[in-house]
């Protein structure tokens, strides 16, 4: 593998990432508890499809095949997605998509904060441009924990539920192979290890405010969804998802 065909993956893996957690935000479109925060969570959607066709559209040009990012995004199948496996579990209540973007959120925020000193100008600038969106994301989910928490006796247990359903899955954000190494030695990737304390330090704050109980160590899924390894969510998130390009392939608007 050379350094270009590394940043091509590099860069489909945080664009895959972020299309799929965007399709979850955007489900809630006409469902949020309230109005504002059904525009909150639609805008956020809007957040992470932007990152997306960015570094889908980079990579693209890397990969130099004549594929656009809506090539990428719509024609592949569920097995060549590499996205994180947080971000595809179900909308199961608002509380857990609360918890969800903020777990993902405050890695993805300490990622971003870290490309933008890549030494290649496309990533650090998208980097640039997505720290400023994940920087809400954060303010406003962890916003979302305290007050669910602090709140009723029904919406502490919602919380924690999600909590201890989702932190399986937290491992993996900080996941790293060859394809990393290799474009840290280059000066373009950042080492995600060095981010995990920060992170924890980041969670045990907002948890104590909210009165959350972190969980114990261990049970982690941490291997499984940058390999294109996913639960049976994925699958039918991408049946909606690209189903007007599937049907009609390469049809003219």
């Amino acid at each position: 593998m050379n350094t270009n065909d590394a940043l091509y993956t590099y860069c489909v893996r945080l664009a895959d990432t972020a299309v799929i957690l965007s399709q979850r935000f955007c489900e809630w479109c006409g469902h949020g508890p309230i109005l504002e925060e059904d525009i909150a969570m639609s805008n956020m959607g809007l957040d992470l499809i932007g990152q997306a066709r960015g570094f889908y559209a980079y990579a693209a040009a890397l990969e130099n095949k004549g594929r656009s990012e809506d090539d990428i995004a719509f024609h592949r199948n569920e097995r060549e997605f590499t996205n994180r496996c947080m971000v595809e579990q179900p909308n199961y209540d608002f509380a857990y998509t609360m918890v969800r973007s903020f777990l993902h959120g405050a890695a993805a925020y300490l990622q971003y904060r870290e490309l933008t000193k890549s030494g290649d100008e496309t990533v650090s600038g998208l980097a640039a441009k997505s720290l400023k969106e994940m920087t809400y994301h954060v303010r406003h989910s962890s916003e979302w924990l305290i007050r669910l928490g602090d709140g009723t006796d029904e919406s502490k247990v919602r919380v924690q539920n999600a909590v201890d359903d989702l932190w399986q899955f937290t491992d993996e954000l900080f996941e790293m192979d060859e394809v990393d190494q290799m474009l840290i030695r280059n000066g373009i990737a950042c080492d995600l290890t060095q981010l995990r304390q920060e992170w924890d330090q980041m969670v045990d704050e907002v948890f104590s405010k909210a009165g959350i109980t972190k969980p114990a160590p261990g049970g982690f899924q941490s291997k499984g969804g940058m390999k294109g390894m996913h639960s049976e969510h994925l699958g039918h998130l991408l049946s909606e998802m690209q189903f007007l390009q599937r049907a009609y392939p390469d049809a003219k608007w």
